[in-house]
């Protein structure tokens, strides 16, 4: 037996002097350097006794060594346990009290306070600089380590959804969910050894952790590893860069920078977007601006990614693309789980070695959105076009009812966001004494711009039943938005909960 996912992605690559993550101010870290650091790491697990299947929660700044822990986990079996920076103590109180890792590492800054929260576990720290104790655990320890066996459905991680409504989930995914899907991608999207990644998404996600580095480390390509979104290092780097991978927002401010042009992106030869969705009209001005159209593909905590927009092809604004390669996505009526015919909205389900084994210590829940036959679930609403193309609607708790009639935001976001002077919306409902819900509109005007509400209200009409009309338009600054950019539409209905008057 071997290591089912360490071995492909770090493993092969001991003693290589190729570059692997490049960060400002010191030598590339090579493949060969990154594979020993992850070994010594694995020695100071061993020492406090983590044996395999137990976890490890990572709450630490993005850094080289922060990445090679998530290595050190995978070669020595352990389970990694990424949580986002951002998280209070009192949410990881319920991270840890659930998953109950054996080890806990976390920030110098943050260690009194985690200290308070261990539940049994041992503590470590990892600064931004790459400094702290474990760092200095680590130093004296052997560069080779014996790999651990991992068979296929051994657990890698568990990575914790975002928990909008109700607790957070912990999706339990396996070695073969995160190879088959760094597989079916890097071949996908054409990665090579001579690719140059700039990586500047944060690596407690799904996005940023197992598509963004799985898929470089698989196909020997180097990162240009950036603590965080900076436009202007973005744009300083991009010369040296062959791919970029981003949320939407990332794309937006480097359209509203005058330095990105057709000769800042000249060196580049892909641009992926996923996380959040993408509007139309970004498309179209980053093809105008660059020649490039932006790559758009679906994924989520529980599945890694699903579909994407073709490589060779045509890229389709407002659309995911197509199921990746041993994935199958199908539409289905929320209330009777049949399948329905292409055009038609409904659940959208998922099914392939991609999909996770279930939710930690969950089983109800796991039983309710993972189908005996293979099918998760999703939560998200969409429809597949003629040719093939899965739109996404928006998610099923987002779906508005009012009078009995379902309303779907994206439709009415799409009409909004394409009005002259519109940057973006957000789309959501209400409680309602009448109707059960009311159909509330928030928009962010492009800068500069005075937008007039009952303009906008006159300009939709027309396109929508009268039963989907926005009771109210409101004009904000900017949307809430969580740290992936996805827009947070549970804070917009706690807003706006007695915000829709009638209007008559």
């Amino acid at each position: 037996m071997s290591n089912v996912l360490f071995d492909p992605l770090f493993g092969r690559h001991a003693g290589s002097d190729a570059p692997f993550v490049i960060t400002d101010g010191t030598a590339p870290l090579t493949y060969g350097a990154f594979e020993a650091l992850s070994a010594r790491l694995a020695h100071v697990f061993a020492e406090l006794g983590l044996t395999k299947g137990d976890r490890v929660a990572l709450q630490v700044a993005k850094s080289p060594v922060a990445l090679a822990i998530y290595a050190a986990c995978l070669r020595s079996g352990l389970v990694l346990l990424p949580l986002n920076t951002a998280y209070t103590t009192s949410e990881l109180s319920y991270f840890i009290t659930d998953a109950e890792p054996r080890l806990v590492i976390c920030d110098d800054r943050q260690a009194a306070a985690m200290a308070e929260i261990l539940n049994g576990a041992a503590l470590h720290t990892l600064n931004a600089d790459g400094g702290g104790s474990l760092a200095d655990a680590a130093a004296g320890m052997q560069d080779s380590h014996t790999v651990v066996d991992c068979a296929p459905d051994d657990l890698a991680a568990i990575l914790y959804t975002s928990g909008t409504t109700g607790r957070s989930k912990g999706a339990m995914l396996t070695h073969a969910n995160l190879l088959s899907n760094a597989q079916a991608l890097a071949d996908l999207w054409q990665f090579t050894a001579d690719d140059v990644l700039l990586h500047a998404l944060p690596i407690f996600h799904t996005h940023g952790l197992f598509v963004a580095v799985n898929v470089s480390a698989l196909s020997g390509a180097a990162m240009l590893f950036h603590p965080a979104f900076k436009v202007e290092d973005v744009l300083r780097d991009l010369p040296r860069a062959t791919v970029l991978m981003g949320v939407p927002t990332f794309y937006t401010r480097l359209l509203a920078e005058p330095g990105f042009t057709h000769a800042a992106a000249a060196h580049m030869r892909l641009f992926v977007s996923g996380s959040a969705p993408l509007l139309a009209d970004t498309h179209t001005q980053f093809e105008e601006r660059t020649g490039h159209r932006i790559l758009e593909r679906y994924g989520m905590t529980e599945t890694n990614m699903n579909a994407s927009n073709p490589y060779d092809g045509e890229r389709r604004p407002g659309t995911v693309g197509f199921a990746l390669p041993g994935t199958e996505v199908r539409i289905t009526d929320p209330d009777t789980g049949a399948e329905l015919a292409k055009g038609k909205t409904g659940m959208i389900e998922v099914r392939g070695p991609n999909v996770f084994h279930g939710y930690w210590r969950m089983p109800e829940k796991t039983a309710a959105e993972l189908r005996e036959s293979g099918f998760f679930i999703t939560g998200d609403l969409g429809q597949i076009d003629p040719d093939g193309y899965l739109m996404i609607v928006g998610r099923q708790k987002d779906l508005i009812i009012s009078g009995g009639y379902n309303i779907y935001p994206k439709e009415i976001e799409v009409l909004l966001d394409a009005l002259p002077g519109v940057m973006e919306s957000a789309v959501f409902g209400v409680p309602d004494a009448d109707f059960g819900e009311a159909v509330i509109g928030v928009v962010v005007p492009d800068p500069g711009v005075t937008l007039d509400t009952a303009a906008l209200q006159a300009s939709i009409a027309p396109h929508l039943a009268r039963f989907k009309h926005p009771r109210q338009i409101v004009v904000v600054d900017d949307l809430p938005r969580n740290a992936m950019g996805k827009v947070q539409k549970n804070i917009l209905r706690q807003t706006y909960a007695q915000a829709a008057e009638p209007t008559g």
